[in-house]
């Protein structure tokens, strides 16, 4: 049994690990992996159809909590104890909730102290009493409502019969159904870059690069911020001492060892003169890979990935928050044809084909190979834009990434017969969404 201490408006863990508001859902599925064999039976909630709308849950049935993230930031936004007999609680160093202690009325009051009247709900039949940053939740008989008068404190019931927490929140704020997940804490930041927001860089002859708002934890010196805050940019043609100098080390670095989509190339069977790879920086923390010439060591295609549930790389990136500007296609009969189309990892892809011309045939990217034998959340479609651009699309109309390619490397780059250049795209998709990153899910 999980023995936790509860830190209201901030966490709730022990000396080893603790679930802190503000975290990336990532951080916290990497403290569930580390306690394995110790937090079991894990789950993961989301919806597919609306992953915007819905909030991400990982539940923890064995343990009787639940982490409730936002679906948009993906920070958890509220840890719940539903089950309140599986966990040991402490307040302070002391427990008001295991097996000896029962989390009644009198031992809540004891332990956190007086607090404004409860809240009845009629419906549920539930008290809520608030504190900031932490809810309790008691049953209570509806014949005992019209009693209430100055809160829970002040129902009369029998001798051992008062009622005993059924339910906790623990939030930011002074009530869970305003609260928003906090910013990051500094505790999660380990030494890492994270991603603001990134905004692809376009002129005249395509795509130049990406520039990236990004912010970090600051010097430890006395009287300057604890958050830094950078501006850098990332361009096609950038060598990699350019990039590690801007943005530092990358997560992993990767080496294409094949190319799935050489077949569709009219130089397939020819033998090549040198065996030479092309290799990606992965910047698992801001959402991005790069892809570097091999000949050159230039970099030569940029991956934004958007970290949907469902999709096949989900958990291994954070969500690149980025802002990519078109010209809207003169073909489409199109009263905002003069306006230009905005696309953000939020975009809907029928919003964006209406307003633009992409390639007829998607490829479908099934994610099978020598690695993995199945992809259980199934296959996505990628779109060709321009011969620029390409569009990795769900099954429930989202963007999964957009790949974005140097005008330069076009000229030397095989293309496939639906003239989408997405060779690069399968390869690093499928050899680095491998089931490590999610059979904690099963």
């Amino acid at each position: 049994m999980l023995e936790l201490e509860v830190v209201p408006e901030r966490s709730m863990g022990c000396d080893n690990w603790e679930f802190i508001l503000g975290m990336h859902f990532s951080h916290a599925v990497g403290i569930i992996q580390s306690q394995v064999g110790i937090i079991k039976g894990v789950q993961v909630l989301y919806s597919d159809t609306n992953p915007l709308s819905v909030d991400i849950i990982i539940n923890l049935p064995q343990d009787g909590i639940r982490l409730i993230f936002d679906p948009i930031l993906q920070r958890l936004r509220a840890i719940e104890v539903f089950n309140m007999k599986l966990v040991k609680l402490k307040y302070c160093g002391l427990p008001f909730n295991s097996p000896e202690v029962v989390p009644s009325i009198e031992e809540i009051e004891h332990s956190f102290g007086a607090t404004h009247p409860g809240i009845y709900d009629s419906a549920k039949q539930l008290f809520a009493l608030n504190f900031r940053g932490l809810s309790f939740y008691f049953p209570v008989d509806s014949k005992l409502h019209p009693g209430y008068a100055h809160g829970l404190g002040s129902l009369h019931f029998a001798s051992g019969s008062s009622p005993v927490v059924s339910k906790m929140t623990l939030y930011c704020g002074s009530n869970i159904v305003e609260s928003r997940p906090p910013p990051l804490p500094l505790s999660c930041y380990n030494q890492q870059l994270y991603l603001e927001s990134a905004t692809v860089l376009r002129n005249s002859l395509g795509t130049r690069g990406i520039r990236l708002q990004l912010y970090t934890e600051g010097s430890l010196r006395v009287l300057e911020p604890r958050k830094q805050c950078l501006t850098r940019e990332i361009l096609f043609g950038d060598s990699c001492q350019d990039i590690t100098s801007n943005i530092g080390t990358p997560s992993r670095v990767f080496f294409k060892s094949e190319d799935k989509m050489k077949i569709h190339s009219p130089s397939a069977h020819r033998r090549s003169a040198q065996k030479r790879s092309d290799f990606f920086f992965n910047y698992f923390t801001l959402g991005i890979d790069i892809l570097f010439d091999a000949r050159t060591q230039k970099a030569k295609k940029i991956i934004l990935h958007t970290n949907y549930p469902g999709h096949y790389n989900f958990n291994m990136y954070h969500r690149c928050e980025f802002n990519l500007q078109l010209t809207a296609d003169k073909t489409h009969d199109d009263a905002m044809s003069d306006t230009p189309v905005n696309i953000t990892a939020y975009s809907k892809w029928d919003v964006i084909n209406s307003r633009l011309t992409p390639s007829d045939r998607p490829v479908v990217l099934h994610r099978a190979g020598s690695t993995n034998t199945s992809n259980v959340f199934g296959s996505t479609f990628c779109y060709g834009y321009q011969n620029s651009i390409i569009f990795e699309v769900m099954p429930n109309n989202y963007i999964a990434s957009v790949t974005l390619y140097s005008p330069t490397s076009l000229h030397n780059h095989q293309q496939c017969e639906s003239g989408c250049n997405v060779e690069s795209l399968k390869n690093i998709n499928q050899d680095f969404g491998t089931a490590n990153n999610v059979k904690i899910f099963a």
